[in-house]
């Protein structure tokens, strides 16, 4: 009895495996350099470091210190803590350390919105300026018919358009402009498109 002859198995082509796409990292908000903020802190810290530092080795030297430091020292020896001018001084005080720890935590520079990074990571980043943005809407608003004039303000969250109708059904002006201030906010390729709102009023007469 023969054997069995085997059948030829055909070759399945392997099919190459798609490259992962680069991780794309989230659009953030820019940080402000804050300059002024900065140079007036050092500023005050330097001049008062400086006096005191002066003042100190003045009296190393065998001269007397400065009498404000003096009457300094003797008031709050002598003022007791709910005195009216220290509760005063150290609410001023806590104010301006809230201040500044509020503007080294928060990135500030609301008026540039970040705009969508789609392509390949780099170190490049983009942003809008927020009246760039005002008028590009505006632009959009005008354009529909029986618009007579439109008022555009946007925030990070919100872009709240006010316009005037001339004539035409007022409904229809609104589906009209719904769909072009929608668009509007998608060519503007943000990172967070801000939420559309919208109010119409009718012209009046003068």
């Amino acid at each position: 009895m023969s054997a069995p002859e085997a059948v030829p198995v055909p070759d399945v082509p392997q099919v190459p495996e798609a490259p992962e796409a680069p991780r794309i990292p989230p659009a953030r908000r820019f940080w402000s350099a804050r300059r002024i903020p900065a140079a007036l802190t050092a500023l005050v810290v330097l001049g008062a470091a400086g006096l005191l530092l002066y003042d100190i080795a003045a009296v190393r030297a065998g001269r007397p210190g400065m009498g404000w430091r003096r009457t300094l020292a003797d008031e709050l020896a002598h003022r007791p803590l709910d005195d009216v001018w220290v509760i005063t001084g150290a609410a001023v005080a806590c104010a301006l350390g809230l201040w500044l720890i509020l503007l080294a935590l928060t990135p500030g520079l609301r008026a540039v919105l970040p705009m969508r990074r789609d392509t390949t990571p780099t170190a490049l980043r983009a942003g809008l300026d927020r009246h760039a943005a005002e008028l590009a809407l505006r632009d959009r608003a005008m354009e529909i018919s029986g618009v007579r004039s439109a008022r555009v303000t946007v925030s990070r969250r919100r872009a709240r358009v006010r316009a005037e109708v001339s004539f035409r059904d007022t409904d229809a002006v609104r589906a009209e402009l719904d769909v072009a201030l929608a668009e509007g906010l998608g060519q503007l390729c943000l990172a967070r498109p801000p939420a559309l709102s919208l109010s119409l009023r009718r012209m009046t007469g003068g």
